[in-house]
């Protein structure tokens, strides 16, 4: 079987576990790695040399497991593709990021605001106590888009590149960045091999990403919002894929947030009406489709490379 067919095999597989299994509730690889990077930040985030130090951090938690990934995979000769699509369903977060979506818009539709703030919280790093219904939804709506990047999109661009260790070497760095890439008096030098990783890994499928949202969404207004929003954007990445996808969907996002205490300005994304209630589930159909787009084109050249082979 052609590479490329067996890889497109495992990646629908691995889409298919993710959407039937989601995430284990109980002893999850990124939470185990999660609370080892926090461990080894804590013990060398100080003194002099944070970049050194960060950089040191960052080797020491990723390339280990991604180099175990790529001894396992060529060890495993014909059964490589099951051990892609487990990596790949252990790196997707399709379901979980349907599903705290949903959270927040199940009890926003019924008026309970101070329920879909509180899961709100669970998935945003701004203050969520004193939003309004319609920035519940814009946040909301927000963590759906970026994340179909982050959780999705970027992950299944890197698996089709070099399997699941690949898609792993993704995963593992845009943790980190969660983690550690704030410009804060913490963060700020350990935390910048961190940021400037994520930021090249994600380069080109957030703008994959945002390209497709435009295809299956309001083309028209996303590519203008992508064109003339994404450059105002503080972060290279999530800029491209917001504004597409705010504009994909026909509605406004972004503007002032609170983080901290403190009432961050921020540029204004897409166009159309405020969301509302509806907005979260507006864009994870959106993203639903993307994926299906992708799955469908992994899955057509799959095929035209068995039919190839055979030739």
């Amino acid at each position: 079987m052609p590479a490329l067919t067996a890889l497109s095999l495992a990646l629908l597989a691995g889409v298919l576990l993710d959407r039937w299994l989601g995430e284990p509730t109980r002893w999850h690889p990124l939470v185990g790695f999660g609370r080892a990077a926090g461990a080894l930040e804590r013990r060398l985030n100080r003194g002099t040399m944070r970049i050194g130090r960060g950089a040191l951090a960052w080797a020491l938690v990723v390339l280990p497991p991604v180099a175990l990934a790529v001894w396992v995979r060529q060890a495993g000769g014909m059964f490589a593709w099951a051990l892609d699509a487990v990596l790949l369903m252990f790196c997707l977060g399709a379901n979980s990021l349907a599903a705290h979506a949903r959270a927040v818009a199940a009890p926003l539709r019924t008026g309970d605001l101070s329920a879909a703030r509180a899961q709100l919280a669970r998935i945003v790093s701004r203050d969520t106590d004193t939003l309004s219904a319609a920035e519940v939804a814009g946040a909301t709506t927000e963590s759906v888009l970026e994340n179909g990047h982050d959780a999705i999109f970027g992950a299944l661009f890197w698996f089709l590149i070099g399997g699941g260790p690949a898609a792993l070497l993704f995963r593992l760095a845009n943790t980190l960045d969660a983690m550690w890439g704030y410009r804060t008096p913490r963060f700020e030098r350990f935390g910048r091999l961190a940021a400037r990783a994520d930021d090249g890994l994600g380069w080109l499928p957030a703008r994959l990403t945002a390209a497709t949202y435009a295809l299956v969404g309001q083309s028209a207004r996303a590519w203008r919002c992508w064109r003339t929003q994404a450059p105002t954007w503080k972060s290279p990445n999530a800029g491209p894929v917001m504004a597409a996808g705010a504009g994909a969907l026909g509605v406004s996002l972004g503007g002032p947030a609170p983080y901290h205490g403190r009432l961050e300005p921020r540029p204004a994304l897409g166009e159309g009406a405020p969301p509302d209630a509806d907005a979260p589930e507006a864009a994870i159909r959106l993203v639903e489709h993307s994926l299906r787009v992708w799955i469908g084109l992994t899955l057509f050249a799959g095929l035209i490379a068995l039919g190839a082979s055979h030739a």
